[in-house]
C-alpha cells in the first residue's frame, strides 16, 4: 500500500480511531499513514492532565507516542471499514527524552511499524518538536 498523505485534525474523527475518550485523548491530527508507519500531531495545552507546571511529563509523552501508534491501528481498521479496536502498551523496551515539551509546544511524532503478529506490535516511535528530536521509544502494543 502506498503513502497516504491526509493532513486531518478534525476532532471527531481522530477520537473514532482511537479508544481513549477525553480528558484521556493525546493526539490531535493524523498526517500521514502508510502499512508500516503513521505520522501524528498533538498540540499541549494547559489544561492537559499530564501538565504540571507548564512542562507536559514524561507520562504523558508515552501516552501520546502510544496513542500514534493506535492512530495507525484505527485508521487501517478504518479503511477496512471496522471499528477501532482497544489497544493497550504491552511493554515498553525503551524511551529516552532529552527535554520535555511545555504548553504550547506542537508534538510531531512518526511511529515505524518494525514487526505485527497476532495483535502484538513492535514499533519504533520518534517525537519532534520544532524540528528537534525529543523523545525516542520502542515500545509493543497489544490489540484486544
Amino acid at each position: 500500500m502506498e503513502k497516504i498523505t491526509l493532513p486531518n485534525s478534525d476532532k471527531s474523527f481522530i477520537e473514532s480511531l482511537i479508544p481513549q475518550k477525553f480528558p484521556f485523548v493525546m493526539v490531535g491530527e493524523v498526517s500521514e499513514y502508510s502499512e508500516s508507519h503513521v505520522i501524528s500531531g498533538f498540540t499541549i495545552k494547559e489544561d492537559n492532565i499530564f501538565v504540571h507546571d507548564g512542562i507536559f511529563q514524561a507520562s504523558g509523552l508515552i501516552e501520546h507516542q502510544a496513542q500514534s501508534v493506535g492512530l495507525h491501528t484505527g485508521y487501517k481498521y478504518f479503511l477496512l471499514g471496522k471499528e477501532a479496536p482497544t489497544g493497550y502498551i504491552g511493554a515498553i523496551k525503551s524511551f529516552e527524552t532529552d527535554v520535555l515539551p511545555k504548553v504550547g509546544d506542537h508534538l510531531i511524532t512518526e511511529a515505524t511499524i518494525l514487526n505485527e503478529m497476532l495483535g502484538v506490535t513492535l514499533v519504533e516511535i520518534v517525537t519532534i518538536v520544532n524540528e528537534t528530536v525529543i523523545a525516542k521509544s520502542q515500545m509493543k502494543t497489544v490489540v484486544k
